[in-house]
């Protein structure tokens, strides 16, 4: 029996503290946790809705109950298709975080593995997402590589 199971609304609140504990790791980030209470009911929304195009995966945490040791969450972006790619399904992976004192045992790729075979249901020829120097060995290990084309990002 697997230890990951999809996220349900009644998660949303543990699912956001993991989502902090993410940024949190990230240098020069924002600590702020102003906005959880904002997010919290667009969340659960999405968390209720098994045919979206939102999934998380998460695993409870062995040691306190209640709470989860680690979140993997995706979404499904559809681009027009092109050669090699015509359905133009994209997966992006963000929020992968585990609990500090949960590392260490295979959570983050259990839930990873389990997130991809969402993908591949849903006819998703493409996963991307963006990595810390820790994170990169374990994305690499299933298979994800560097892409040499820049991003450019416009907050409107």
């Amino acid at each position: 029996m697997s230890l990951v199971r999809r996220a349900e609304p009644e998660d949303a609140a543990e699912v956001l503290r993991l989502r902090q504990v993410m940024i949190d790791s990230v240098h020069g980030t924002d600590a702020s946790t102003d906005w959880h209470a904002e997010s919290l009911p667009t969340l659960r929304a999405k968390l209720a809705d098994p045919d979206g195009d939102f999934a998380a995966y998460v695993v409870d945490h062995p040691e306190r109950p209640g709470a989860l040791a680690a979140l993997v969450a995706g979404t499904i972006d559809y681009r027009i298709g092109r050669a090699g790619h015509p359905r133009g399904a994209v997966g992006y992976v963000f929020s992968v975080a585990t609990d500090p004192d949960a590392r260490r045992r295979g959570y983050a790729r259990a839930c990873m593995e389990t997130l991809l075979e969402w993908f591949r249901e849903r006819g998703v020829g493409r996963v991307q997402l963006t990595t810390s120097t820790e994170g990169a060995p374990l994305y690499t290990s299933l298979g994800f590589r560097p892409k040499p084309d820049p991003l450019l990002e416009l907050w409107l």
